[in-house]
């Protein structure tokens, strides 16, 4: 069974819109636990669920993340939804960031 905070983070992680991203410590902050982005990040790399739009939490300062060791499939679900992305960071951070 997962714990009220693993649902409350996947609750989350779904409402991130499309060609929009949140870094693992803004979702853990909005789950209620700042300093739970380790979490977060451990939450996402186990979750495989179609319903949970992963590939928008990425790591601070835009960096990607792991994504489960799958770099190239989360650059190009976020090329996909519109987000540029040079080498291994999110372009223009500032701008896409949910908040």
């Amino acid at each position: 069974m997962a714990s009220d905070f693993t649902a409350r983070v996947l609750s989350i992680v779904r409402r991130i819109p499309p060609g929009r991203v949140a870094t693992y410590g803004d979702v853990a902050r909005r789950a209620g636990r700042p300093r739970a982005a380790r979490a977060v990040g451990n939450i996402m790399r186990a979750c495989g669920r179609p319903d949970v739009p992963c590939h928008r939490v990425i790591a601070a300062g835009g960096r990607l993340g792991g994504y489960g060791g799958r770099e190239t499939m989360k650059r190009a679900l976020l090329a996909a939804e519109g987000i540029t992305v040079s080498g291994s960071r999110v372009r223009q951070l500032d701008r896409i960031r949910w908040s």
